[in-house]
């Protein structure tokens, strides 16, 4: 089965969606996601212009060796634009074979593993108790485990809280915007927050956390110790990805549990996080990481180490994102956990999908293939509109991370 063409559909059903159509000889298609939040020209330029003209006449089934190429066969390699067009490429042959095969791409990959995939979703309020009351109706929507943030009082936005930014200068879509940041605040209320919930939901349920690599080594570490009486299920990105040697000062400071990566694009990025056991979860997205087969590279690497997967899955992700990471999840051994961010009904739409959520498991579904697809009519509908992704500076003006 050769392919014969390759097209990428651009469009902005409630959030800009980048996605890779690869057709063959035989008339089955698959698709892939290639959405870079805040820079999805960048790669559908990547993909049209470099990408695609490789693809044509080759062995759609050469799944392997067509990563290779995208991967290894440039010389400038990896980042987060030419791996993501490679995620792309590498879901839609996936999509193709399990279409051709009759399967879904799961059992492509030995099978189940388990009965469904625990997710987690997001809770959040501008204070303590309006968080509080969003866990509850998080867990009466059936969630077993639910990522918790609330707002920081004195600081009008916070990452992980929602908020009107409608008298912002512009919009969010013309114009980066800027949240501010305050460490000592944040380390004070944090800890309050968990208290709050455990007091009002037991210790039976899963509390997450993200930091969102607002935090040093050590102001990490004792965050980290100041949780521990409320026994999360992990603190995600304490401190930046990209400097891996950082989580040994976290580690040796709290026994809360860790998780980074969703910014990692490549098994190099977070290889001593792993090989040292300086965390617990490994988030790589399938968009992000070089597609299922770059996720189950890294995943087959963490095993040994006990490291376990958890993988990203925010709203800006599309749906053939969602789908690839629960049929590598379904049938991985040394998964945790996944991320659940739901879509607007506009996204759901324009990419109709068999997976299905209940009793706190997500399940990829039997469809042939990943069992998600595009609905190119629907799709021309939603026009796309450059979008940042925020700033973040501290109450004296400095730049920070994001």
């Amino acid at each position: 089965m050769k392919v014969v063409d390759a097209r990428v559909i651009v469009t902005g059903p409630g959030a800009n969606f980048v996605t890779l159509k690869v057709e063959t000889d035989e008339g089955i298609h698959g698709v892939g996601d290639a959405t870079l939040v805040g820079r999805e020209l960048a790669v559908a330029t990547y993909l049209s212009e470099y990408v695609v003209p490789m693809l044509t006449g080759r062995d759609a089934f050469a799944i392997e060796d067509t990563w290779q190429l995208l991967g290894r066969g440039s010389y400038w390699r990896r980042g987060p634009v030419q791996t993501t067009a490679q995620s792309a490429v590498d879901m839609a042959l996936w999509d193709i074979k399990g279409k051709a095969l009759g399967v879904p791409v799961y059992e492509l990959l030995g099978g189940r593993s388990r009965k469904g995939l625990m997710c987690y979703s997001h809770a959040h309020g501008d204070t303590i108790e309006d968080a509080v009351e969003m866990l509850h109706t998080k867990l009466e929507a059936g969630y077993r485990a639910v990522r918790l943030q609330c707002g920081i009082p004195g600081l009008r936005t916070v990452y992980g809280v929602e908020r009107d930014l409608s008298e912002q200068p512009g919009t969010p879509h013309e114009r980066p915007y800027s949240e501010s940041w305050d460490t000592e605040a944040y380390l004070r209320i944090a800890p309050m927050l968990f208290e709050a919930a455990r007091e009002a939901v037991g210790g039976e349920v899963h509390l997450l956390h993200d930091v969102h690599h607002r935090l040093t080594p050590i102001e990490a570490a004792r965050l980290g110790r100041d949780l521990e009486p409320y026994r999360l299920f992990w603190m995600e990105d304490a401190v930046q990805a990209d400097i891996q040697t950082a989580f040994r000062t976290v580690r040796q400071h709290t026994t809360t549990p860790l998780a980074v990566g969703e910014v990692i694009n490549h098994l190099s990025e977070c290889e001593v996080l792993i090989r040292e056991q300086l965390i617990d979860y490994i988030r790589v997205a399938a968009v992000h990481c070089g597609g299922i087969t770059g996720l189950r590279k890294i995943a087959a690497f963490a095993e040994p180490y006990q490291v376990r997967t958890g993988c990203h899955g925010a709203a800006d992700m599309s749906p053939i994102t969602l789908a690839a990471a629960l049929h590598f999840g379904i049938s991985a051994h040394n998964v945790g956990i996944q991320e659940r961010a739901l879509h607007t009904p506009q996204t759901d739409e324009v990419f109709p999908h068999a997976y299905t959520f209940s009793d706190g498991l997500l399940d990829p579904g039997e469809a042939p293939g990943l069992g998600v697809d595009i609905d190119e009519a629907l799709a021309a509908g939603y026009e796309y509109r450059r979008s940042y992704l925020p700033v973040a500076r501290l109450r004296d003006g400095t730049m920070t991370n994001w």
